[in-house]
């Protein structure tokens, strides 16, 4: 629900009334559409490729394989070899878990500059409509922006809306680690926006990165900002369901059991991106020290320990979002639980001072970011409870490792 800025009270109604109905259609007649099979996609082709690529005349190991004995494969290369790889096999490489930071972002570079070819082409095939070809322009342009040499794209794929993570900091060498996670109508097009910045994964994920260099400067930190699954479009069945963020959470959860190190490692999950988190929450590597959630519509469960996580959960809500006016239940599928603010869920609940709505947790000069910033890092002690009461902070103490509590 990330673009989402101001949503009426009407409007949530409308979209209630119409799940409704849908949900009626379903229990009478089943989960009955099917999606088309459609062609395969570059990913998968790179994909393919791989697995009937050679090194050295032996196959190269399966895509799909553990990150452990990836990152094995990868280190037995040769840096040329390595190389060759990302460039012969961009795609695959770029989104492979297991393969070293700094080479996904090279091959990923690789794939990029290839589809602002294909793009550049479409943007004059007399075949499209003159929408079709406008949007051939626009991805051209986003993927001409995330080529360039200084940012560091970890995963991409092209098919469809698209999908892609970001790194800011260097990822080897972090302390700390933070993982913005967003909620609907994210895709390629929405991941960086120049209105209403802060709104968008990218500025999410730059102004967290700057505000815990303020918050510990001594602190080596990255973070990411992770769009790599196929969000919700709007207020519709897709987000009144878990189905987008169930398929999202086993690709967060790769990504969380491919991170380099041991680094600590904190989840910053926003409206719909936190039922991703919550869905993801019981399978997390241990090294996830923290969730916190803003603006969040539920995290399909009914209070924090049935995420079945040692991670510290945090919740907070600006008094102007309109999401807490979104019943907070499920039945039948429809909902996500119980709200993450209640007395009752049990997470520490953190002051959203002056994020005014729903979109502006990450805005500098909150009290949000400023907390965000304060969790990861680990400096619990500075964190800013809820309506002035420092009960978030019961218990705990400053800490550098993924200390539980």
């Amino acid at each position: 629900m990330t673009s989402f800025e101001t949503s009426p009270q009407l409007g949530v109604w409308r979209a209630l009334a119409a799940l409704a109905v849908v949900f009626v259609m379903l229990t009478t007649t089943g989960w009955t559409a099917l999606r088309h099979q459609r062609e395969t996609t570059a990913l998968q082709s790179s994909r393919t490729a791989w697995e009937h690529g050679r090194m050295n005349g032996h196959l190269l190991p399966d895509p799909g394989s553990a990150p452990a004995r990836l990152a094995r494969f990868f280190a037995s290369l040769t840096a040329p070899q390595r190389t060759g790889l990302a460039h012969d096999y961009a795609l695959a490489v770029g989104n492979m878990n297991g393969a070293p930071a700094e080479l996904r972002y090279r091959a990923n570079r690789v794939a990029l500059h290839q589809q602002v070819r294909l793009e550049r082409a479409r943007m004059h095939d007399k075949r499209l409509t003159a929408s079709g070809q406008q949007l051939a322009g626009r991805r051209m342009h986003r993927y001409e922006s995330m080529s360039t040499g200084d940012r560091q794209i970890l995963a991409f794929d092209p098919e469809g809306s698209g999908r892609v993570a970001e790194v800011f900091g260097n990822l080897d060498k972090a302390e700390r680690i933070s993982v913005v996670v967003p909620g609907v109508d994210t895709d390629l097009l929405t991941f960086q926006r120049t209105n209403r910045k802060y709104s968008a994964p990218v500025g999410m994920a730059q102004a967290l990165y700057a505000a815990e260099g303020e918050a510990s400067p001594s602190t080596r930190t990255a973070v990411i900002a992770w769009a790599d699954y196929t969000s919700p479009d709007g207020l519709g069945i897709d987000s009144a369901t878990a189905m987008r963020a169930e398929s999202g959470a086993v690709r967060l959860n790769a990504l969380l059991t491919a991170l380099p190190g041991s680094a600590p490692v904190a989840m910053f999950c926003h409206s719909y991106g936190s039922v991703v988190c919550g869905v993801a929450a019981h399978s997390m590597p241990d090294r996830v020290a923290d969730i916190a959630v803003a603006g969040s519509p539920g995290m399909r469960v009914e209070n924090a320990a049935q995420l079945e996580t040692g991670a510290r959960v945090w919740a907070m809500r600006d008094a102007d979002d309109w999401v807490q006016d979104v019943p907070h239940l499920e039945v039948g599928g429809l909902g996500h639980g119980e709200d993450p603010m209640a007395r009752e869920f049990g997470a520490r609940v953190l002051s959203a001072r002056d994020a005014q709505g729903h979109g502006g947790y990450f805005r500098p000069g909150t009290d949000s970011l400023r907390n965000f910033a304060e969790i990861g890092t680990g400096a619990y002690h500075s964190v800013r409870c809820a309506h002035g009461v420092a009960a978030c902070t019961a218990g705990l103490s400053d800490t550098t490792e993924a200390g539980r509590a």
